[in-house]
């Protein structure tokens, strides 16, 4: 199951009971918004003990139209690229 804005909010609200939670969900949006410009103006970010978000460029190919097999040009675009912190991977692998 996949972790959604509104749950992860109840959780911070749960967790930290006095803080309201307009504030709460205004310092996620902070966060979230920030890592966006950051990836957007090619920049890499890292946030210690989760891991490394980056950008690549996928190069522009030609792939196929799964449906009729017809050949489709695929522009160059930008890629986001995740790398795990290794205390992230210990913790779910549980070799703490």
């Amino acid at each position: 199951m996949a972790i959604v804005k509104s749950k992860l909010l109840k959780q911070l609200s749960k967790n930290y009971p006095n803080f309201l939670k307009k504030d709460l969900e205004k310092f996620t949006n902070i966060i979230l918004s920030e890592i966006k410009r950051a990836l957007k103006r090619g920049e890499r970010v890292e946030l210690r003990g989760f891991g490394i978000f980056s950008t690549k460029i996928q190069k522009t190919r030609i792939s196929r139209n799964p449906k009729t097999g017809e050949k489709v040009n695929t522009p160059e675009k930008k890629i986001i690229h995740f790398k795990m912190a290794k205390d992230l991977f210990k913790k779910m692998n549980d070799e703490e």
